[in-house]
């Protein structure tokens, strides 16, 4: 069978204390993501860190359906948002004010403060809140799960999720970066399922746990962004006193679901008013905020054709 080299999720467990985890890799997806919108570089770093937790978040469920991340807050950067489907078409973007962001990237400039992940959260989100939802497909019901936005990164904020609303002891170890002018993003998640540990007895828990977490921030920058450095080599460097049990690499791709029917829908809503309205030069001029794919109608044919 042929390996998966890039662009997958791969589950993992630790044999000797029973601890599961999943390493995301993505690499040529999340360039074509980003390169699509041309975003400042602490914008794209945000999109990237939600897309790559998007993926972590939902390799731990078993779903038919779409699973979004989603931030939102009251700083420059109005909202992040990536979603998966559960056949692994994943998309994400973002939404900032321009004017705001630039404000802040000049205070920050005289301030002299660095621009990285662990203060984005802080500098460009402000206040708000991070949401997990999974949509099922069929009249299953929809899962919403939301939290505040605490701490400097998203990666504080979905621990905090799962250690308040989950009580589930989660750690993350994520990088996000250019490599060669490409973006490229790894992220390694461990966690202590309670239905899983019921075997350990004392203070055996606790201390795997620390131990885990231990070896797991142990690990680089480079380490995670290496594209020649295989997921099961760097998890036996990580990990390999511990025991290592793999599992299949599981592939993900970009792919938007917007097409021209589902445009053609939102226009068939809108009255006449509001299709004058957004009217320029005698077209509709439609963009994909995920994708960028601009769809372009005659609004007289569309009227004509649509409206009856």
């Amino acid at each position: 069978m042929l390996m998966i080299r890039d662009n997958y999720v791969q589950t993992f467990r630790l044999e000797s204390s029973n601890l599961r985890g999943r390493v995301v890799r993505i690499g040529s997806i999340i360039d074509d993501i980003l390169n699509a919108h041309q975003y400042p570089k602490p914008v794209a770093h945000l999109v990237a860190e939600t897309m790559t937790l998007c993926l972590c978040l939902s390799s731990m469920l078993k779903y038919e359906g779409i699973f979004t991340l989603q931030a939102q807050g009251n700083g420059p950067i109005k909202m992040l948002v990536s979603d998966v489907t559960s056949e692994g078409d994943i998309r994400a973007c973002a939404t900032f004010d321009q004017d705001r962001f630039q404000a802040s990237r000049e205070q920050i400039s005289a301030l002299k403060a660095t621009e990285d992940g662990k203060n984005h959260l802080a500098q460009y989100l402000g206040k708000g809140y991070i949401a997990f939802t999974v949509d099922p497909k069929g009249n299953e019901e929809r899962y919403q799960g939301i939290v505040e936005l605490r701490g400097a990164s998203m990666i504080d904020c979905v621990q905090h999720y799962f250690n308040q609303s989950e009580q589930i002891n989660t750690g993350i170890k994520m990088s996000v970066g250019q490599r060669d002018d490409k973006w490229r993003a790894c992220a390694i998640m461990l966690q202590n399922m309670p239905e899983e540990d019921k075997g350990h007895q004392g203070n055996l828990e606790e201390d795997d746990w620390r131990r885990a977490m231990i070896l797991l921030d142990s690990c680089t920058q480079d380490e995670l962004l290496a594209e020649d450095l295989e997921s099961d080599q760097l998890l036996i460097r990580l990990f390999h006193e511990e025991g290592i049990r793999v599992f299949e690499r599981k592939t993900v791709q970009k792919n938007c679901r917007c097409d021209i029917e589902r445009v053609k829908n939102i226009l068939r809503t809108m009255s006449e008013e509001d299709i004058e309205y957004i009217k320029k030069d005698d077209k509709i001029s439609i963009k994909c905020e995920f994708c960028s794919t601009e769809y372009i109608f005659d609004p007289e044919e569309f009227l004509k054709n649509d409206k009856k």
